[in-house]
């Protein structure tokens, strides 16, 4: 069998799917430009010297989270150690309606948000907006962390629990049953059916091409595999995959509470090794990385191309405002849904501000980023900067993103078949998860990585469309129940 031909014939058609998507899904719109004389000139991208463009779906995030994070009052700050708590156990009661705990379900929400966006989109991020480019994720994450409890908070509210005591939940719910509460009953249904649709791309691209993708890339360059091997590792990675994806939710919590916290700590103590390694160099990365973010203009458009890229690699990474994360929270045993709102808020903390910024300092404080050659695809980029302590770091590092991709695939699959039940019911369920299976085999035998991250991205950040939509309508309710919530905390009517 001709394996390259094959992988090859596989990387065109996802091109034209990507070629036909972009200029619906991932419209951009110019907002800078260099030697531009006026706005006009800009917008028609004539006489200028260059132009930097930001999807429009990128924005309508940016414009989400600062919008909730101001009109819940800082609610990120506020409810932050209140979901600590949470977590620990100090409100938990197994009594309680719901399929699994308060620490599953964050566990399994953070196994599909910290994956290789951590690692891959991180490098990405930097190699295209320079090292500032952390900071604006940072700051998106910050402003994330609003938008997540706002969904969660939703999914919680309108989930609901059949005969059988499985809950279905997520945002074609509150699209659905919350905006018919406002009389809008066919906007609500509507949005619901475009969540649906949008949902499955999310979960058929980064929540699941990309994370393949990345994962084969990194283990082809650390172990020199051959196209052969390429296709038996694609294979093998597909099989585990169907094995826990036919579990069900109850499955997948179980094995994303164990991975996770192994994942993380192996990860994080690694990047501790090449930071104490660099520390002398730390400061500097530092003062760079703000540099970066605020004043550098070392490059044209180089702090505008740092916020874009910023904003779209934290998105891409944790998630915030695409309404993934309240299918697995709606599951969380609890009669508050503002209780699990405010556990899903750690979420970009812990994947954006946490993991994402000791990546993009690993990467600066090393300076790879500066000279990354032929391997700036993503993962291969924040390997060397591994590689630059110890050589055999970066076989830490590729278990780590076998891990990462693992536990983001595993998630992303029950984020999936949600939706397809929602669309089709529970007759064609196998079918989903053939195909499911499928596209991990096909993304882990595509070379080209770019290639990959764009048709993921304008998979997943068109749920972000109808998703928001629905927050803004159902605000006012978020607010209520927060308020609430927060005199019912204040006055100890809920037990310890």
């Amino acid at each position: 069998m001709d394996y390259k031909a094959l992988g090859k014939s596989i990387e065109n058609f996802f091109k034209e799917i990507s070629d036909t998507l972009e200029g619906v899904l991932f419209y951009k719109i110019p907002i800078w430009g260099e030697g531009c004389q006026n706005f006009t000139d800009i917008f028609k991208e004539s006489g200028c010297e260059s132009v930097q463009q930001i999807p429009l779906v990128v924005l309508w995030l940016i414009v989400g989270g600062i919008f909730f994070t101001f009109r819940l009052n800082f609610v990120n700050l506020r409810m932050f150690r209140h979901g600590i708590d949470v977590v620990s156990g100090k409100y938990s009661k197994d009594s309680d309606p719901g399929q699994i705990s308060h620490f599953q379900a964050l566990s399994a929400a953070v196994s599909a948000t910290v994956g290789l966006g951590n690692i891959a989109g991180v490098a990405f991020a930097v190699a295209i907006g320079g090292p500032g480019a952390v900071i604006w994720m940072m700051i998106a994450g910050f402003m994330g962390m609003s938008l997540k409890f706002a969904e969660v908070t939703l999914g919680q509210k309108y989930r609901t629990i059949d005969e059988d005591g499985k809950v279905q939940g997520g945002a074609f719910n509150y699209l659905e049953r919350g905006l018919k509460e406002l009389n809008l009953r066919r906007l609500g249904k509507f949005l619901a059916i475009i969540f649906a649709v949008a949902c499955l791309g999310g979960a058929f691209g980064a929540g699941n091409l990309f994370q393949s993708n990345q994962s084969v890339k990194m283990l082809s360059s650390t172990f020199g595999a051959s196209e052969q091997i390429k296709f038996i590792v694609s294979m093998m990675l597909a099989v585990c995959i169907g094995i826990v994806l036919f579990g069900g939710i109850r499955r997948i919590a179980n094995v994303a509470s164990k991975i996770v916290p192994f994942m993380a700590i192996i990860y994080i103590t690694a990047a501790i090794v090449v930071l104490v390694s660099n520390y002398a160099l730390i400061p500097d990365a530092v003062i760079a990385m703000f540099k970066g973010a605020f004043t550098d203009d070392a490059f044209k458009g180089g702090l505008i191309g740092a916020i874009i890229a910023g904003f779209q690699r934290a998105a891409f990474s944790n998630e915030a405002g695409l309404g993934s994360a309240p299918i697995a929270h709606s599951a969380a045993k609890t009669t508050e849904p503002v209780r699990e709102g405010c556990v899903a808020l750690l979420e970009p903390f812990i994947d954006t501000i946490v993991i994402c910024f000791m990546t993009g300092l690993i990467i600066t404080v090393t300076g790879v980023y500066a000279n990354p050659g032929e391997n700036i695809d993503g993962v291969l980029l924040t390997s060397m900067a591994f590689a630059t302590v110890i050589d055999w770091f970066p076989y830490v590092l590729t278990l780590c993103i076998v891990l990462f991709a693992f536990s983001t695939m595993i998630t992303w699959s029950y984020y999936g078949e949600i939706a397809w039940q929602y669309l089709f019911g529970k007759k064609l369920i196998s079918l989903y998860h053939l195909i499911f299976v499928a596209i991990v085999f096909a993304g882990g035998v595509v070379k080209d990585a770019g290639l990959i991250l764009g048709l993921s991205d304008m998979l997943l950040f068109t749920m972000a469309i109808p998703n928001i939509i629905g927050l803004y309508l159902l605000s006012n309710k978020i607010s209520a129940d927060l308020k609430s919530y927060q005199h019912k905390l204040a006055s100890g009517k809920f037990e310890k």
